[in-house]
Formats: C-alpha cells, structure tokens, sequence
C-alpha cells in the first residue's frame, strides 16, 4: 500500500489519469501547461514505482504486493494485479524511460502538444499494467491496449511513410496476438473456467496440447521482440516514429515478447518448450549473425539502430532457451541494458535530426569538431552497444554466453559474433558520423548540446556505467523467481504425446 492505496494499481492508473489530463489542455495554445503536466505525470509515476524496489523482499520467490478483486464475473475473468523479481526492474525501466521521453521532446514536438504526450503518459500505464497483470484476460487487454497509443505516435507525428509503418506495426502485432487469445480460451475451457496463470502453471496437458500452445503464444512474442523472420516492421517503424516513439519502441516495447515468454511459455508449457528450444535457438542465432550483417550495410542511423536492436533481441531469446540460471538471468540484464542503450542510442540520432533533419551518415562527418560534448556521449553508448567491459551491455550478454557455453560450446560460439558485429556496425557508424574532417557546412553550422539534452543522456550514462560497474542490485532480485521458473521447466508436466 502507498498513501493507503494499492500501489500496483497507483503505478499503473497514475500516469493513465495524467495522460487523460493532458489531453484536456486540448489546443497547442496551452502546448506549456501540457507539457509541464505531462512531466509532472510522468515524474508522478515513477516516483510511486520506487517503492516496489525498496519494499521488495528478495528472499520471497512468488508474486509480491498482489491486488484481487471481481471483473467480468460471468466469465470468472478477475482483476489480479502481482510482481516478481522478472516484472520489477522492466516496470522499472519504462516508469524511468517516460520522463526521459517528456523532457527529450519538449521543445522538439510543436503540433499537438498534448496528444502527444498524453499518448506516452496513457501508454506507460497500460505497459505497467502488462507487467502486472496475472489474469490472462486482463493481461491481454493491456497487451493490445499498448498499440494505440504508438500507433498513433507513429501515424501522426512520424516522418513521411508514417501512416505504412503505423498500419503495418498494427496489423503484424494485432494478427500475431489473436492465436495467444485462441490459446487463453482453450486454456480456460480445460482448466474449468479459469483465466488465472497460476491455475495455468499446474494444468495437466499432453505434449501436443502444449505444442500448439506454444505456437499460439509465439505468434504473439515472437512478432513482438521481434523474432526473424517476422521482424521487418521494426525497422519501418523505427526509421518512421518520432525519437520518443523510437526510445519507447525500443526500451520497452520489445520486451513485451520476451516477458511472454517468460510469464507464459516457459512455465504453462515446459515440456513443449524443451521439445521446440532447438528452433528457438536456431532462430535466435540467425537473427544475431544475420541481422548482424544487415547492420553493417544500413546508410540510415535509424534503420542501423533498429537491426541491432533485433541481433541484441536474439541474444535476450538465446538465453531464456538454454534453461539455465546464467542464460535466463543474463536475457533479463541483456533486456535492461538494452532499454538504456538503445533509448540513448536514438536519443543521440534525434539531438543530430532536430539539427540537420537527415538522418543519413553520409550527410555527417566531422560531427566532433563542433559538438565535442554530444561526441563524447555517443561515443560511450556506441561502445555499450558493443558490449564493452564497464558498460551495461557487457553483464547480459557475458552473461547469456556463460549460459550457453553451459549447454553446447558452439551455441556459444555464435552468439559470441554478435560481439564482432556489435563492435562493427557501432564504431563504423561513430567513426563516419563524429571523427575526421567537417563534411559540410551544415555540420560547420552545427551548435552541441543543450543543458536538456545533457541532462537526459547525463542520466542514461549514469545508468549505462552504473550497472555495467555495479549490476547486483539488477541481478539480486531475479535469482528467486528465475530458480523457480527452471526448476518448474526441469520438472516438467510429465506430458504423453
């Protein structure tokens, strides 16, 4: 409880509220008022996020702070709100990452001030509210609930095939999600009438039952991270969203899938999981090597960001399929570092269009001679994406190698590229964009950083360092969960064909 109210549902309905506030500022005439609302919502929601950290109890392994109460009661549908270790630090990263996004964009969106930010604020809520939910109606509310608000962010204040990126980010993870609610349906048949996850954990299937399970969630997750080969809409979405739809789609968005995995997959249906984790890791190594090798031939920053993020998302699923401790643990870290990296990643490249509104390297060089500072900023997220020893990038994916050195060398073999191709794409990128000779005289003309823009890429490299100097406060509570999760996938259903 905060205040005497229950503080799941204060970290999920607070930013909403703000978000519907925001949005009854109305004309851009009162663009000021909405963006100071918005950033009041948004410090709001994490602030009232802060206390499921501290009041956390690391040595309790199932859900904490829960919150039960009548739904839709014909259908025995419920509003159960709870947390693990897996849900905190992710509710986490997108209650810290929305004021990031206010502040990025205050003085960068000038049209339909508070639509826009009311979209982040509404989003941040209906996100938390994912990471939440322990119904699987409920939780497949907020699921979709999470496409509008980007996909009006996209179709509105995107670039110039906005409204194809929208439709298409719409459409491919619409249509993945409606075999998951085939799935929760028949799920709720042969439970009895339940839509509870942990009612689901304890069901007895067949292995062909939870095989086709599977395959229903993973329309869902797999569209989601995204997984190749269902990954193209990232790239247009991405290159099209404005920066803080880039930063939200890339630090949160995507770990929607690989939390389903998480919540759903792995512990509803252990035995298909071990029975598919060969395909799994098959294609998570073909989006880290192949994806790789897409980064490296991009002209457009963006487009190079958003490819990375898809061989990063290969490593996140690498690890959850090799079950165990070090390969799970080492996805969830990979996953949190991810969302700090890749948010500073497109913040960088935002801070260079809002200036030059190009976002082709060819059109840079020399960048360092006149932002010396916004050099110094890129040049250390570049090499966390990299996975430099001191970074953030570096724990997870150590990490997700230790684990799949466990399992089969040559697992660890390939996902070791993505070290190779990280360093590539990353420092080929910096090196044409900031070093040698001025390119032109728009780049003579250009003018560093702000003290806004400092402060938000300040923050995003205290994290970047932080936990790459100093990870146990992000690993200590995962531990418990994590033991639990793979003991219940080791154990099995003891499922018959």
């Amino acid at each position: 409880m905060l205040f005497g109210l229950p503080i799941l549902s204060l970290v999920i309905w607070l930013p909403v509220v703000f978000g519907i506030a925001v949005l009854f500022t109305r004309s851009d005439r009162n663009a000021a008022t909405a963006r100071v609302l918005a950033l009041i919502g948004s410090l709001a929601g994490f602030c009232v996020s802060l206390p499921l950290y501290f009041q956390f109890d690391v040595g309790v392994s199932g859900m904490q702070f829960t919150e039960l109460a009548p739904w839709i009661v014909r259908f025995n549908i419920n509003y159960h709100l709870g947390i693990d270790g897996i849900s905190l630090w992710f509710i986490l990263l997108n209650s810290f990452t929305t004021p990031l996004v206010v502040i990025a964009g205050w003085k960068v969106v000038d049209t339909k001030v508070a639509q826009y930010f009311s979209a982040f604020l509404i989003m941040s809520g209906v996100i938390n509210g994912v990471f939440c939910a322990q119904d699987a109606i409920l939780f497949y509310a907020f699921w979709e609930a999470t496409l509008v608000p980007m996909f009006l962010i996209i179709g509105v204040w995107g670039g110039q095939n906005r409204v194809y990126a929208a439709i298409k980010f719409f459409l491919y993870t619409l249509l993945g999600s409606l075999l998951m609610l085939v799935a929760f349906i028949y799920l709720y048949i042969n439970s009895g009438g339940s839509f509870e996850l942990e009612v689901y954990n304890k069901l007895p299937l067949t292995l062909t039952r939870q095989i086709l399970i599977f395959i229903g969630f993973l329309t869902a997750f797999a569209v989601k991270v995204p997984m190749w080969p269902v990954h193209t809409w990232l790239p247009d979405a991405h290159v099209e969203a404005p920066t803080g739809g880039s930063v939200v789609l890339a630090a949160i968005l995507l770990k929607l899938g690989a939390y389903g995995f998480l919540r759903f997959s792995l512990p509803i249906t252990p035995d298909a999981s071990k029975e598919l984790a060969g395909l799994m890791i098959a294609l998570s190594l073909i989006a880290i090597v192949y994806i790789g090798f897409v980064a490296l031939v991009q002209s457009d920053m963006k487009k190079l960001i958003a490819y990375s993020s898809v061989a990063h998302m290969g490593f996140v699923t690498l690890g959850l399929f090799v079950f165990n401790a070090y390969g799970v643990e080492g996805a969830l870290v990979q996953m949190i570092s991810h969302g700090f990296v890749s948010a500073a990643l497109f913040l960088c490249v935002g801070v260079l269009y809002d200036r030059m509104h190009t976002r082709m390297i060819a059109d840079y060089g020399g960048v360092a001679n006149k932002m010396p500072i916004f050099a110094a900023f890129f040049m250390l997220f570049a090499l966390a994406n990299a996975g430099l020893p001191g970074t953030s990038g570096f724990v997870g994916e150590f990490m997700v190698i230790s684990g799949a050195m466990k399992a089969n060398f040559w697992y660890a073999a390939a996902a070791g590229l993505t070290l190779i191709f990280g360093a590539a794409y990353s420092l080929w990128m910096y090196k044409r964009v900031v070093f040698g000779n001025v390119g032109n005289d728009r780049v003579n003309k250009l003018s560093d950083v702000s003290a806004r823009e400092i402060l938000v890429l300040s923050i995003l490299a205290i994290a970047v360092l932080g936990m790459g100097v100093y990870p146990l406060p992000f690993t200590e509570v995962l531990h418990g969960p994590v033991n639990e999760l793979l003991h219940h996938v080791q154990q099995g259903k003891g499922a018959m064909p």
